[in-house]
């Protein structure tokens, strides 16, 4: 299975009018991608809610939109963020419960309706997370976030981010054409199409393919990380300033790349490979996102969902001047 990169679809909430405005659009791209009414009308329910809880608590932020494709259709994922002093999470989780003074369903309620629900919140603000699958879709959650944002939310982006699946295998890629627009995006593009025609091949050759690809556009850097389940290996090859981490519980690790542009000039890469890392996340960002954050210092953050991960590094730590992109994925052993 093959997840091409899409950008992450965000609605401001400063003002009541904008929650009309967030159920609506939440609803429709529901409908968009194969959601029954009943199903469409719980999406519209959850992304009303958490759009009042954001006016409510935080007197303004945002809801982030995304279709998550699955192996038969897609799922809805809503985020709310906001940088606001906390809530008191226990008491928003009873169903009735309101900050605003107002009767609302509550946030348990919320949770009920939802197919994965989870929270982050501290001084610095609150992040919720509700992805939701039609009644029909069985299949488990896949625990992967990505939270992508191009510069003055133009509609072209030069980062570009894409998963392969092969079973419980991942292979994931992350490119930033240079500079942003239009010219960065195709040259992101064209690597994208090339590694999906093959993305678990050796990461030499792999690489070797997008550079013959993205001859002729801008170039761009990329990292290309594959994650053996069976063995609990990573190998890692990158090109350019595409920031990676590996990240456990107690300790994190930094994944090396080499100097140059993919599609222009760059010396033979060596891949690295990395051991014992079921359990661990892998993040990789573009360099819109600042090296300096740790999540350490966000205590309990690396239990969160990967979905919650991602957007709070972006809401922190975006450089705000370029397009960005946060990659997390939970890498989880094989079952038999």
């Amino acid at each position: 299975m093959n997840i091409g990169g899409t950008l992450t679809l965000v609605l401001p909430v400063e003002d009541s009018s904008q929650i009309g405005h967030a159920r609506r659009t939440a609803q429709r791209l529901a409908e968009q991608h194969g959601f029954d009414a009943t199903d469409a009308g719980r999406v519209a329910l959850v992304a009303t809610e958490l759009a009042s809880n954001v006016l409510k608590h935080a007197t303004h932020g945002e809801l982030h939109l995304r279709a998550l494709p699955r192996a038969n259709g897609f799922g809805i994922e809503i985020l709310a963020v906001d940088r606001a002093q906390g809530f008191d999470l226990h008491a928003c989780l009873a169903d009735g419960f309101s900050t605003g003074g107002t009767q609302g369903i509550g946030l348990g309620a919320v949770s009920r309706q939802t197919d994965v629900f989870d929270v982050y919140a501290d001084a610095r603000g609150a992040v919720l997370l509700a992805r939701l699958y039609s009644r029909t879709d069985k299949a488990p959650d896949r625990r992967l976030g990505v939270s992508q944002h191009s510069l003055h939310n133009m509609a072209a982006c030069g980062d570009v981010w894409h998963l392969a699946f092969d079973g419980a295998n991942i292979s994931a890629l992350v490119i930033d054409g240079l500079g942003h627009g239009e010219e960065a995006e195709r040259a992101g593009r064209a690597g994208e199409q090339a590694f999906a025609l093959d993305p678990f091949a050796s990461p030499t050759l792999l690489l070797e393919d997008l550079h013959r690809s993205m001859i002729g556009t801008r170039g761009g850097a990329v990292a290309i990380a594959q994650y053996d389940a069976r063995q609990g290996t990573l190998t890692f090859i990158g090109i350019g300033n595409i920031g990676a981490s590996l990240i456990a519980p107690d300790k994190s690790r930094g994944l090396a790349s080499h100097p140059g542009i993919v599609g222009g000039q760059y010396r033979k890469a060596q891949p690295f490979d990395y051991a014992h890392v079921n359990g661990h996340l892998l993040i990789m960002y573009s360099d819109g996102l600042q090296s300096r954050w740790n999540l350490q210092d966000y205590p309990g953050l690396v239990h969160r969902h990967p979905a919650v991960i991602a957007a709070v590094l972006n809401r922190d730590f975006s450089r705000g001047r370029d397009d960005i992109t946060v990659l997390v994925v939970a890498l989880e052993a094989a079952h038999d």
